[in-house]
């Protein structure tokens, strides 16, 4: 309930007359049925400026430490990711690809929208990074559809460590389904999964016009904050 009453009447209307978001494609996404919407991820703003464009409920994996932060603050957060239906999963040890497939593949048994971001994090300087391959499993496991989604500008309007948001004009675009009944039954197999993921990501980039960096988005990050270099930032 909560969820809709964000959407039409308090944090929707506001963020579609601050951003006045371009929507291009939204006629890929599927009206009903289970299905992936997977898209680059440059800005926390990203959470809320999709599902606002979207004509159904999308409900995303986040981060589990969007739910379990501290103090007043860290219970206010908690209580509006879990009011807007998004689900925590937590991204450390081995075991945390499986949880988030398992939860990720409930919602689509469930007939819905699943929103979710190969990169597996938030780009840290704009670019494309390498996809992680647990967005194949969900696709060829639940034999959905996978609309690959371009935010563009959101990465301008707040980047890494910035909290408020730039009132700027942003797009959003969605491109044609993929399908990938093709690969049916080889969820198991390491190539049949790359093969997915890599065909994704790069219908991704090719609506967002991003530089594309075949590595893990975690990996450059954790090497440069080992080097204590700071992120770089877009260049245009």
């Amino acid at each position: 309930m909560f969820y809709y009453v964000l959407k039409y009447v308090l944090l929707g209307p506001l963020l579609r007359i601050l951003f006045r978001p371009r929507i291009e494609g939204l006629e890929h996404v599927p009206e009903d049925g289970a299905a992936i919407v997977a898209g680059n991820h440059l800005s926390f703003s990203d959470h809320f400026l999709m599902p606002a464009v979207l004509k159904r409920r999308i409900t995303f994996l986040a981060k589990a430490e969007y739910f379990t932060g501290p103090g007043v603050k860290g219970r206010l957060t908690a209580a509006f990711f879990r009011s807007a239906g998004q689900i925590p999963v937590d991204r450390s040890g081995k075991e945390a690809g499986k949880a988030a497939v398992r939860e990720g593949l409930g919602v689509l048994g469930k007939g819905e929208l699943l929103g979710i971001y190969p990169e597996g994090t938030r780009s840290h300087d704009g670019r494309l990074y390498k996809g992680k391959v647990g967005v194949a499993v969900m696709a060829i496991r639940a034999g959905v559809p996978v609309v690959p989604c371009a935010m563009v500008g959101t990465f301008e309007i707040q980047p890494p460590g910035r909290k408020i948001p730039k009132v700027k004009r942003v797009t959003i675009r969605f491109g044609e389904p993929l399908d990938f009944s093709r690969y049916a039954g080889m969820e198991d197999e390491k190539t049949a999964l790359r093969a997915v993921t890599d065909e994704i990501i790069y219908a991704i980039l090719a609506l967002s016009g991003q530089e594309y960096v075949d590595r893990y988005a975690a990996d450059v990050k954790a090497e440069q904050a080992a080097q204590g270099r700071k992120f770089p930032r877009l260049r245009r």
